[in-house]
């Protein structure tokens, strides 16, 4: 994630110096697209495994307890 870090900080920058342009070098670029694919591919897989999550229902009587 270090390439998105990278970019986060470009932008901070950029913003704080009110520039209208983020430049990146295609390797920067290149590293960023693979964390967010990555980023992307670890949300797809924990999105999948909520839907999978199964259910158990427990009912507990007490009977004659008093």
């Amino acid at each position: 994630m270090v390439h998105l870090k990278r970019f986060i900080e470009k932008v901070t920058y950029a913003e704080s110096r009110k520039t209208k342009d983020v430049l990146l070098p295609i390797d920067e670029a290149r590293g960023l697209k693979d964390d967010i694919v990555k980023l992307l591919a670890d949300f797809y897989v924990l999105q999948k495994e909520d839907k999978n999550e199964e259910v158990i229902s427990v009912t507990v009587k007490g009977g004659s307890f008093k």
